[in-house]
């Protein structure tokens, strides 16, 4: 199972010639050098129709907790991560990335709830888990919840949300099911 710690942005490498391009989009080598080591046993996609398009902020409880690595196959995203570790420096902080099809990844370890706001139409997601989806530990923290403070870039439009993500309830009346061990602030890697 995942041993990382830390979000980790993955920078693809584009062999490119006159046909188009190649991408290596997944590499258990490359990830165990940068020190992660994850077994994925389930590939999702989604598809956003609408700019302005907000998912999560999502995660799964133990013992069906997920690490995910996300790409986006079509359009542009920001990807957003909250720390949920009780007792880490960051918890309840955030980090936001820019995610578009020019290869790119995130990798997400266990303990952080995940969401996106898609900055384009026509936005095509995929994402690699490391444990099977479960319904019954599926949970997640409100989007818009001001402790977090997240600038979604809305524009002054109002979000396409799900009725389930209007529901989801604050940092603050959560009760997280992840502990920080000591392995560090939630910090970007870029790789």
């Amino acid at each position: 199972m995942p041993r990382a710690r830390h979000v980790h942005h993955l920078k693809a490498t584009r062999h490119v010639d006159d046909r188009g391009w190649f991408c290596e989009t997944f590499s258990s080598a490359r990830m165990a050098a940068i020190g992660i080591e994850a077994s994925f046993v389930q590939d999702n996609q989604s598809w956003s129709r609408r700019r302005g398009t907000v998912r999560g902020l999502h995660f799964q409880r133990p013992p069906a907790a997920q690490a995910k690595l996300v790409s986006c196959l079509r359009g542009r995203i920001l990807d957003i991560v909250v720390d949920l570790r009780t007792g880490s420096p960051t918890f309840g902080h955030h980090l936001a990335i820019e995610l578009g099809d020019n290869g790119d990844q995130i990798f997400i370890p266990e303990g952080f709830a995940h969401g996106f706001v898609t900055l384009t139409d026509d936005v095509l997601l995929s994402y690699k888990v490391s444990r099977l989806f479960d319904p019954g530990l599926d949970s997640g923290v409100a989007w818009d919840d001001p402790d977090l403070a997240i600038a979604w870039p809305l524009h002054g439009t109002e979000p396409i949300l799900s009725e389930r993500d209007r529901a989801l309830p604050r940092l603050s009346v959560l009760e997280s099911p992840f502990a920080y061990g000591g392995e560090g602030p939630m910090i970007l890697i870029s790789a």
